[in-house]
């Protein structure tokens, strides 16, 4: 059964909302070429002047840097910074998805260790998950990692890991064992120093020469023991309830943004009758997909399972951000010059990736129907 439940943002949601614009109106340096695609704009210091408001690890104990404030509020900061394109890349996936991951597995050392630093905008983390051969099929994870002493040594390589190249960890899903008639058994999760000598990091390039994506090979890595997250084992447990907040958020049908933006800069001097038209189709799509991303953040304040609709909210809005930019490069053919052409040549240089990372499309329908009973 679905849930959604109707959800009204809170009054101290909407201050904060207030204050995360004027920020942004503050530090407009930092938004000279906005794009609200998350995994665009790598800028550490815009990075740790959000973690000095507090707007990282929001929701975290203050024992560990967070501000305890409510998934709610935390919404409202991820959507006020992703419609202004702000560059946010850096302490992305640390925010997202590794804290809570360390908060609800990592050990009390791990969570010394790490999470100040990731609320303070200073520390970031890749994901170790995709591997060549096995798209996103998590449960054929071949990088092994054997323990030897009092640590592990990781052999094989990841694919897909966003910002490795430059962030300071990755949470590598690894197989420490059999795995078993479900394949889920005998998978861990260790985190790996990317800075270390026997880390090699392959950038992959896209069309437009950039490399935000890379290749990451190990070959007789040495990890210490502890830096196991949760139990030897457990991984597939912790990976499944870490893509909960991977694939619910904003993010997920905020990408192409700037496109629909000045799509209605345009239309605010003469709308066409298809321009007008195409308007409020995506208004709809771009509504309806808030208020279920809006609800998902209240299941999550509630601490309830939010695998299915999370899952759903990112199939839908995936579909709708690349769906995005072609309709209205096709509405807009005679007038799409300036900030509108800059908008719609960096989001189809990103497009093809919107569908891969998080999960195929493949992959979320099959959740999906598990998740209802169809399969």
């Amino acid at each position: 059964m679905l849930n959604f439940p109707a959800t009204a943002l809170p009054p101290e949601a909407l201050t904060l909302r207030s204050e995360v614009r004027a920020f942004l109106d503050q530090h407009r340096a930092f938004l000279e070429r906005p794009n609200s695609d998350f995994t665009t704009g790598y800028e550490p210091e815009f990075s740790r002047l959000l973690g000095a408001r507090g707007w990282i690890g929001m929701t975290w104990p203050r024992a560990f840097g967070g501000a305890e404030r409510s998934y709610l509020e935390r919404y409202v900061v991820t959507e006020e910074l992703l419609a202004a394109g702000a560059p946010v890349a850096a302490h992305w996936i640390a925010d997202r998805q590794t804290g809570p991951l360390l908060l609800r597995f990592g050990s009390p050392d791990q969570q010394a260790r790490f999470l100040p630093g990731v609320a303070a905008g200073e520390s970031y983390f890749s994901i170790g998950m995709s591997e060549p051969g096995s798209g996103s099929d998590l449960a054929s994870v071949a990088t092994r990692a054997e323990q030897r002493g009092n640590g592990f040594v990781i052999n094989g390589t990841k694919l897909w890991s966003t910002g490795a190249h430059r962030n300071h960890y990755l949470v590598a899903l690894v197989r420490t064992g059999d795995a078993g008639p479900s394949r889920h058994e005998g998978l861990s999760q260790l985190i790996v120093d990317l800075r270390a000598d026997d880390v090699e990091i392959r950038p992959i390039r896209n069309m437009g020469g950039a490399a935000e994506f890379n290749e990451i090979v190990f070959a007789d890595t040495q990890v210490p023991a502890d830096r196991l997250v949760g139990t030897l084992g457990n991984g597939w447990q912790q990976v499944t309830s870490e893509l909960a907040f991977e694939r619910s958020g904003p993010e997920r049908f905020l990408s192409a943004f700037r496109v629909l933006v000045e799509l209605v800069r345009i239309a605010q001097r003469e709308p066409t009758l298809v321009q007008r038209q195409l308007l409020g189709r995506l208004a709809a799509h771009f509504m309806t997909l808030r208020r279920m991303s809006v609800a998902v953040a209240s299941l999550l304040t509630e601490n309830q399972d939010v695998a299915l609709e999370a899952a759903l909210v990112k199939e839908l809005g995936n579909n709708f951000e690349k769906a995005l930019p072609e309709a209205v490069r096709l509405a807009v053919a005679s007038d799409c010059g300036g900030a509108l052409r800059t908008a719609l040549n960096d989001t189809l240089l990103l497009a093809p990736a919107f569908t891969l990372r998080g999960g195929t499309r493949e992959i979320l329908r099959g959740v999906i129907a598990r998740g209802l009973g169809l399969r």
